[in-house]
């Protein structure tokens, strides 16, 4: 389900279930953190998807499961807090936790069929506050609005525009510019992604931040979320009810 490849001090990992749009399962997401560790040599990593998508987002036969959310976060946490850089070449689709995976990076280069969108309100489903911080942070307020609360998406074009985006480009010229960033400092880079990373860090602490953190629970939890699961099932548009 995943490739690690070398190519001189640039690590390359490939999602590899091109026949499920590379659709994360908490055994990929193990495996994910489980190749990142064995490329901590690597003076700049990159991530990309084998096929038409770079990665469509969770695989619902294992949403709803009772680990894959810790192993989704634990691996989007284990990327954003490599001390060297991350570039996404996002070849296609990343939706949902696709886009998770692309905004954890530190870099995006996007190809013409890229496209980025977060439709958890259409599942019943949510993403926790660092990934809603971040998404502001990196694409801007109104961008992270139109993704989360309409479930809009992005073709290339509006995510290089809005700034979710760096770089137009296919793998090949996310490898080169991973290449020209391996001459620099590392120490340098690692403090400097420290600091940037801190921007992410919401400035609110204590009864707030522990608020979201329990709405963000009680989504999962909810009857609306049941519904989201059911409707599946039994492969129905959901009807949800706010509870």
């Amino acid at each position: 389900m995943i490739e690690l490849s070398r190519r001189d001090r640039v690590a390359v990992l490939t999602l590899d279930r091109p026949e499920k749009h590379n659709a994360l399962t908490t055994d990929l997401c193990h495996r994910i953190r489980a190749a990142l560790d064995e490329a901590a040599d690597a003076r700049v990593g990159v991530i990309s998807g084998r096929g038409r998508s770079f990665c469509s987002g969770a695989d619902l036969d294992e949403v709803y499961t009772a680990n894959f959310r810790d192993a989704l976060y634990a691996m989007l946490h284990a990327v954003a807090d490599l001390p060297q850089p991350v570039v996404a070449a996002v070849n296609g689709a990343a939706i949902g936790a696709g886009t998770q995976l692309a905004i954890a990076a530190d870099l995006r280069v996007v190809a013409p069929a890229a496209r980025f969108g977060v439709p958890t309100a259409k599942i019943g489903l949510a993403v926790d506050p660092w990934t809603i911080r971040r998404l502001a942070l990196i694409a801007g307020n109104g961008t992270a609005r139109r993704l989360l609360l309409a479930c809009d998406q992005l073709d290339a074009d509006a995510a290089l525009a809005c700034g979710l985006a760096d770089r137009a480009g296919d793998t090949a010229d996310a490898l080169a510019w991973a290449d020209g960033m391996t001459p620099l400092a590392p120490l340098t880079q690692a403090y400097s992604k420290r600091v940037l990373n801190a921007a992410f860090e919401p400035e609110f602490a204590g009864p707030v931040r522990a608020e979201l953190e329990a709405a963000f629970e009680g989504c999962w939890t909810s009857d609306d979320f049941a519904e989201g699961r059911r409707s599946r099932v039994e492969k129905r548009a959901p009807v949800f009810r706010g509870r």
